[in-house]
């Protein structure tokens, strides 16, 4: 399975680095391209230091995937997520800042997360987005409900609380299970409702 995994400035990132993971164990390529903002999120959220150079948080979040994980920069229109002609089974875009909402849902591309999300989109594949922000405005409502149009799950940060967590990674595990379902994924994160 090959997926693109974009990380954007809303606030997530350890629903990212869970997905991440997820897919690196499952077997996946995943192709990485983080706003820079989103790499100010990544450092502050995962390693508490916002002022960390880009190289080294992406470094980190990768960590020891490998040749699984190729990492894009946020202006590489070369790359394979950029066009519809690649073969790519997936695409998710967490955390997806209401900024990105609206620039996708006006059709813009201003880098490869637009890019690769409107690929997404216009190929009628799989698009998930993993918005985190609370309250929401009408603006942001209609950018949503559009792209939920247009075919793309809308999955909130939203974690459940009926599996019986514990501790702050179980409600992470949570919403990473629920991504990780979308794309087809089987994990044993959490405990399924019923079983």
């Amino acid at each position: 399975m090959r997926v693109f995994l974009g990380i954007t400035g809303a606030s997530g990132a350890p629903y990212a680095k869970g997905i991440l993971d997820g897919l690196v164990g499952s077997g996946a390529e995943v192709g990485i391209c983080a706003s820079s903002a989103g790499i100010e999120v990544v450092a502050t959220e995962l390693y508490g230091d916002a002022a960390l150079p880009r190289e080294e948080v992406l470094s980190r979040f990768v960590g020891s995937a490998g040749e699984a994980v190729t990492v894009y920069d946020v202006q590489d229109w070369k790359s394979p997520y950029a066009s519809g002609s690649a073969r790519v089974d997936a695409y998710v875009v967490c955390p997806c800042s209401m900024s990105t909402v609206g620039t996708l849902a006006s059709g813009a591309m201003t880098n490869l997360i637009h890019r690769a999300a409107s690929v997404a989109l216009k190929e009628r594949r799989k698009l998930v987005l993993v918005p985190r922000e609370t309250p929401l405005s009408s603006i942001h409502l209609r950018g949503l409900a559009t792209l939920d149009e247009a075919g793309a799950v809308i999955l909130f940060a939203a974690p459940g609380f009926y599996h019986g967590a514990t501790s702050l990674q179980d409600l992470v595990d949570f919403v990473v299970a629920r991504c990780l379902d979308q794309l087809g994924i089987d994990t044993s994160l959490v405990r399924r409702w019923g079983e």
